[in-house]
């Protein structure tokens, strides 16, 4: 008889615990979960390097270049023959904060102090408020970033950079 009322309480709470209605998330699709991203290949960045170096030559300047892919990381970095030190250091921070902030370094520089919200970018980590950092656009998109130091100037690392563009593929330095 024991045994008969513990069976019925049990199937009792067994049929409870199978019925109860348990929220399903909803599917999500693919494109929620995943994305596609362009970015810079390292053809790219050879081509660009030498289209960069090019016009150093032309300018009579010797400098170090960076070029970052989407993701920030550094797909190819060079320094010239005499080049200081401090200037490879200082492109892969100047492409890094073009790439970051998604705006030249020069315009940067220039915009800094003349908004509040701007003023303290100088003090965040890695980034570095000194013109020759480019975005790297495809299709309107940001796919990298260049950065120039040694130039000489402010204006001829950021002519400099923007020697890296390849327009014959929709490559460019500028938002289309």
């Amino acid at each position: 008889m024991k045994l008969q009322i513990l069976v019925i309480m049990l199937s009792s709470c067994m049929y409870y615990g199978q019925n109860k209605n348990e929220e399903t998330k909803p599917l999500l699709k693919i494109e929620d979960y995943v994305k596609t991203t362009k970015t810079l290949t390292l053809s790219a960045a050879w081509e660009m390097s030498e289209r960069v170096l090019s016009m150093a030559s032309k300018m009579d300047k010797k400098v170090s270049l960076a070029i970052l892919d989407a993701s920030g990381t550094t797909v190819l970095l060079l320094k010239d023959d005499m080049v200081g030190p401090h200037n490879t250091d200082a492109a892969r921070k100047k492409a890094f904060t073009a790439l970051s902030t998604k705006t030249p370094t020069l315009l940067l520089l220039r915009n800094a102090d003349k908004k509040t919200e701007t003023r303290n970018l100088n003090t965040v980590s890695d980034l570095l408020l000194l013109s020759g950092g480019i975005p790297i656009y495809f299709k309107g998109e940001i796919i990298g970033s260049i950065g120039v130091a040694g130039g000489g100037s402010p204006e001829n690392d950021d002519l400099i950079a923007r020697a890296a563009a390849i327009p014959e593929y929709g490559i460019t330095t500028k938002i289309n």
